[in-house]
């Protein structure tokens, strides 16, 4: 009789172990990798380019920039796959769907698409208090921001992504959004394409104080050679990973860009 109730009492355990695992998500993008740790989720499977946090390059990928592994997945069996409306394929995205994978789209193309998303993330993470944690910290950055440098005289700023060809971001960016953060006005927030191409002569009509550009200073020299002489304007270099990933790491690179447009007075 003992040594059946120890069998029973070992089953219910093991039930309510399997009950409490944590859900089995999977990534694909490298800054919907980010958000899910700073949830609390580790993934069981990622995509190429997830190199932050370190953890996250020894996971399994399963998507890159060709498209989805769908077989794999399937094979992996996750509670759900983290999507990017903006950046992964809707038809392979959509297959999944019809396999019976539970999918969740994240919008994260602006500042409070990637607080609401992290917060949305607590209903498939283990410690779902880190998450709603991390997402007020998050916010409370942005305010913070927002109130330092809104009486700032805005500065005329070209956001520079790729030399040849020239490539910058309209007013439906992150991007954008990070640099009116700070008190600067993209000279290209007009365009109607979200990233358009440019030339040099474009630039130079319209006249910027400043030149932002994702890398390191070695980068920044670079480009500032490549405007000498017709322009000679400060570049500010913002860590690339930081400028380009929609993820939470965008609100160091709003500190750091904001520090660099608008000095302390």
């Amino acid at each position: 009789m003992a040594k059946r109730l120890r069998w029973l009492w070992l089953a219910l355990l093991l039930a309510s172990t399997s009950l409490l695992a944590a859900p089995r998500v999977i990534t694909l993008s490298p800054h919907l990798t980010e958000l899910a740790f700073a949830a609390g989720i580790t993934p069981v499977a990622v995509s190429a380019w997830s190199d932050y946090p370190p953890a996250a390059r020894d996971i399994e990928q399963v998507a890159n920039w060709q498209g989805i592994n769908v077989e794999r997945i399937l094979l992996i069996k996750p509670d759900v796959v983290l999507a990017w409306r903006n950046g992964n394929p809707r038809r392979q995205v959509d297959q999944l769907t019809r396999f019976g994978i539970k999918v969740q789209w994240l919008d994260t193309d602006s500042i409070e698409g990637i607080v609401s998303s992290l917060d949305a993330l607590q209903a498939w993470s283990p410690q779902p208090a880190l998450a709603q944690q991390h997402a007020r910290e998050l916010a409370a950055g942005f305010a913070a921001l927002r109130q330092r440098y809104a009486t700032r005289t805005p500065k005329p700023v070209f956001l520079q992504f790729g030399q040849q060809p020239l490539f910058t971001a309209s007013a439906n960016t992150l991007q954008n959004a990070v640099l009116r953060l700070c008190g600067g006005n993209n000279i290209f927030a007009d365009s109607p394409v979200a990233w358009p191409q440019v030339s040099r002569e474009q630039v130079l009509l319209r006249q910027p104080a400043a030149i932002v550009v994702g890398g390191d200073n070695a980068r920044a020299a670079t480009v500032k050679a490549f405007w000498y002489p017709q322009l000679t304007v400060p570049v500010i270099a913002i860590n690339d990973d930081w400028l380009s990933r929609p993820g939470p790491r965008i609100l160091l690179a709003a500190q750091q860009l904001c520090a660099a447009l608008q000095p302390q007075r």
